[in-house]
């Protein structure tokens, strides 16, 4: 099978409670007819342009082969390196299609100056870049065509042959691209970002870096019709309920990947359900998850574990200890995505909120771009330990270390809340950083999410404001080694990440959330120190 789906425990009630309503309402037919009104006057007019996702697998077949075309045609030229520049929805389908399929791709979804001068130094003869952006206005992915088309030119190779642009059509890209000669695949306007997985914004850096797309859509095919009958046994709507009918509501949706082929697939639905569920003071927060964190065996009463796996026999386990209420998923990828979507798009009808719109995304854009236009001098610490800069919005106490610093931030965590680690580093050079993670869920006792900034702000960032109000923030930044320049624009990149992080911060206190911030001056001296901080 190409999805199975298993419940027990509380997620197995939810189920029972809610299916029957669904199926009896039609919402599966309704939602492969894209009905607007499923999700309720206020949602009516969003929800008309967003449906398109639903038809993705027939629309994306003609792609295929101008993709593969492409593909030969970069390859005859020497060309054997894609990257991807791109952010949320726009790349972490295509890292997580690659990652499983076996297929190499560089994700360049970061404005850390470091990481944007390894990639742009990595195999830059052989390279090819996809530009990313539904709505083509996005300064991260601006700023990452911008610093690639220099440093083509920089080399003796034009940028228009090594540059490949996938948006909306219409947007300011498409027209701005088209004009100045680039080659340009437009992506269904009706499809929102984070359900883009199967359209061309998935297909086309995944198709250049190798991937067997036919395949990838023949797996969600495979499961089209199962999701568009009104019956009991509709995978879609088993999920959506078993995540978002629990009563009361387990709002914390912890991911556990255990033994799954699928590679990163955690991180891309956690943005899916984050950002199509995180408003109106509601929402879902998957917490990714490893099969050693310590909120497996917790026992926290608001969160569902949904377990990951590719052995059919993990299905005859139940009454092993570890499975005991859990929810546990095992599918092709193709299918696995499609299944979420449509979940997705359940649980926002259940929780009575529009899946399909994110409120709260732009007030972080919004508080970066006054940074960069101001740029005013960088606040003063409130102290500096072992090298590390420490800030905050909220009372620390008497702190005078990294360590009580963090004791007073976690103090402050509600008895229903969650840490979010928020981490502004290059992830590239410094991959560890996220091993705080399982720390802090030790030391806090209760779930912590960790971020790649600034990706997560075109995610879990729209959760941290419309969700709901119990979150206390822990930002990890670092001082750049040295920065870069972005072609013909007022700031850097490290000016960029830095205002960023600062925005967010500001955006998140005005709701009254507590924000630590920690920077490191010089990382590779200073990581020691940091993990002992959490430790």
């Amino acid at each position: 099978m190409s999805f199975r789906i298993k419940v027990s425990g509380a997620a197995e009630a939810a189920v029972n409670t809610h299916v029957p309503q669904l199926v009896e309402d039609l919402v599966a037919s309704s939602i492969t007819a894209q009905d607007p009104a499923l999700w309720g006057p206020a949602a009516e007019a969003e929800s008309a342009i967003r449906l398109g996702w639903t038809e993705s697998v027939a629309l994306s077949r003609p792609l295929v082969a101008e993709i593969d075309a492409l593909r030969d045609e970069l390859r005859a030229q020497g060309v054997n390196h894609i990257v991807l520049g791109g952010m949320g929805g726009s790349s972490l389908a295509p890292e997580v299609i690659t990652a499983t399929m076996q297929a190499d791709l560089t994700v360049l979804d970061s404005t850390e100056p470091g990481q944007i001068k390894a990639a742009i130094t990595d195999r830059l003869e052989t390279t090819a870049v996809v530009i990313s952006s539904k709505s083509g206005g996005t300064v991260e992915t601006d700023s990452q065509k911008r610093i690639y088309e220099a440093a083509f030119a920089a080399v003796g190779i034009d940028p228009l042959e090594r540059i490949i642009i996938v948006t909306d059509p219409g947007s300011p890209l498409d027209k701005s691209a088209r004009e100045a000669g680039y080659r340009v695949f437009n992506a269904d306007p009706n499809v929102g970002g984070r359900f883009s997985a199967l359209t061309a914004f998935g297909l086309v850096p995944s198709g250049l870096a190798g991937v067997d797309l036919t395949e990838l859509l023949n797996e969600a095919e495979a499961i089209s019709l199962d999701l568009a009958v009104d019956q009991a046994e509709n995978p879609g709507l088993i999920l959506g309920a078993a995540i978002a009918g629990t009563s009361p509501l387990k709002n914390k949706l912890g991911f556990v990947s255990d033994g799954t082929h699928l590679v990163g697939f955690a991180d891309w639905a956690e943005q899916l359900i984050a950002e199509s569920t995180g408003k109106e003071g509601t929402g879902i927060l998957p917490v990714v998850l490893d099969v050693v964190s310590p909120e497996l065996s917790a026992g926290y009463e608001d969160l569902q574990i949904i377990r990951l796996v590719d052995d059919a026999h993990e299905f005859h386990l139940l009454k092993h200890d570890r499975h005991e209420g859990e929810i546990l998923v095992s599918g092709t990828l193709g299918a696995m995505f499609l299944v979420f979507e449509y979940a997705t798009a359940v649980a926002g009808r259940i929780l009575g909120i529009n899946p399909f719109d994110q409120p709260d995304v732009e007030s972080a854009k919004i508080a970066a771009r006054a940074l960069l236009d101001n740029r005013p001098a960088p606040t003063e610490p409130l102290f500096t330990n072992h090298g590390i800069e420490v800030r905050a919005h909220g009372d620390l106490g008497d702190a005078s270390t990294v360590r009580e610093a963090i004791t007073a931030v976690l103090e402050q965590l509600p008895a229903d809340g969650y840490v979010s680690i928020q981490a502004y580093v290059d992830r590239a050079n410094f991959p560890e950083v996220a091993g705080v993670r399982d720390l802090v869920a030790a030391r806090a006792g209760r779930p912590v999410t960790f971020g790649w900034g600034p990706r997560f702000l075109h995610s879990t960032g729209q959760f941290h404001k419309g969700g709901p109000a119990v979150g206390v923030f822990i930002q990890i930044l670092q001082a750049p080694e040295g920065d870069v320049v972005i072609p013909e624009r007022p700031f850097t990149f490290g000016q960029l990440i830095a205002a960023q992080a600062a925005g967010d911060a500001n955006v998140l206190a005005e709701h009254g959330r507590p924000v630590l911030t920690l920077t490191m001056t010089n990382p590779n001296k200073e990581l020691e120190a940091l993990f002992a901080a959490f430790n």
